[in-house]
């Protein structure tokens, strides 16, 4: 067998397939934390009351531009050892699209402030216990909603108003991809109420490599009806 043949085969195995993906997630998970660290600490360190809840806003803020990138490096992976980049795609990811991200990720996280303080001093608000349940259904869309806008505007160049409305165009589109989504949020909000956040954290790139498995049928879409 020649050299060339031996080069062509070394990496493209089952075996090196799945390295190649392990190495990948930890890099992407590496750089997610060194990009995080900083509001992550502080998040940590906050208690849980309603009055930290601005604070753990703006802690997440860097997260959003983190989680862009780990899109971005995840969905242009390379799937043979010998031709792995995934931090070389992760930073190019992240010059490309923080601004972006954050043009989506820090209104939301407004959003989620109000609705996180109004239900913190709900007893003290003296309205119906109706209002709490229609707060927390509003909270879960909008976070479905961001979590399609941080894909979409990860790996296409729309602008922010095009992405808010094909997000939300993707929510009712795609009811199995939003399910799946909302599944994802549950296990990760689980485990956030049973351990801690630092657990979620830890699992931020499986967790989006979940998160662009489930967008495959809206990045499809996405890529025949609006792109040229």
């Amino acid at each position: 067998m020649s050299d060339v043949t031996t080069g062509r085969r070394f990496g493209t195995g089952p075996l090196s397939r799945a390295a190649a993906l392990i190495y990948t997630l930890l890099t992407v998970e590496l750089l997610l934390l060194v990009t995080t660290l900083p509001g992550l600490a502080g998040l940590v360190l906050l208690d849980w009351h309603a009055s930290n809840v601005p604070l753990a806003a703006l802690c997440l803020v860097p997260l959003g531009p983190a989680l862009s990138a780990a899109v971005y490096a995840l969905r242009h992976r390379r799937r043979e050892l010998i031709e792995l980049k995934p931090a070389v795609a992760f930073w190019r990811g992240y010059k490309a699209n923080a601004a972006g991200a954050l043009k989506i990720w820090v209104p939301w996280l407004a959003g989620m402030t109000i609705i996180g303080t109004n239900l913190g001093n709900f007893a003290a608000a003296g309205v119906p216990g109706w209002w709490a349940v229609l707060l927390v259904l509003v909270a879960a869309m909008a976070t479905l909603w961001v979590l399609n806008a941080l894909v979409i505007t990860s790996l296409f160049a729309f602008r922010a108003v095009d992405v808010a409305r094909l997000a939300a165009y993707s929510l009712g589109r795609f009811p199995g991809a939003t399910l799946a989504n909302a599944c994802l949020l549950i296990v990760a909000g689980g485990v956030t109420l049973v351990a801690s956040e630092a657990v979620p954290t830890l699992l931020a790139s499986a967790l989006a490599a979940v998160l662009l498995w489930n967008a495959r049928p809206m990045i499809a879409e996405v890529e025949q009806r609006f792109t040229a």
